[in-house]
């Protein structure tokens, strides 16, 4: 079994309005991951996603194209220690 990596990613952009948190849980869900993703105060959205490491940065690749009725203008990811989320949610 691969080992468990842990990404939390910020996305700005045209990121909020356009369905960006049902396609990334989509996405995530598609690769396999668990962990969660949510809009900020501040227009961003947030992920945080576990799982191989092939599959987290399939994950992150996609993060920086987003959904096609959005546009993503930054990406930050940050290692993070795992906390093993039992599946992929969208937080409000």
């Amino acid at each position: 079994m691969a080992p468990v990596v842990a990404r939390n990613v910020f996305v700005d952009g045209r990121v909020q309005g356009v369905g960006f948190r049902w396609h990334t849980r989509a996405e995530a869900r598609a690769l396999g991951l668990t962990g969660w993703v949510r809009n900020l105060a501040d227009g961003r959205v947030e992920v945080w996603c576990e799982g191989p490491a092939e599959a987290v940065r399939a994950l992150e690749d996609w993060l920086a194209r987003g959904p096609s009725g959005g546009h993503v203008t930054e990406v930050e990811v940050r290692d993070v220690v795992p906390c093993h989320p039992s599946s992929f949610e969208i937080r409000r």
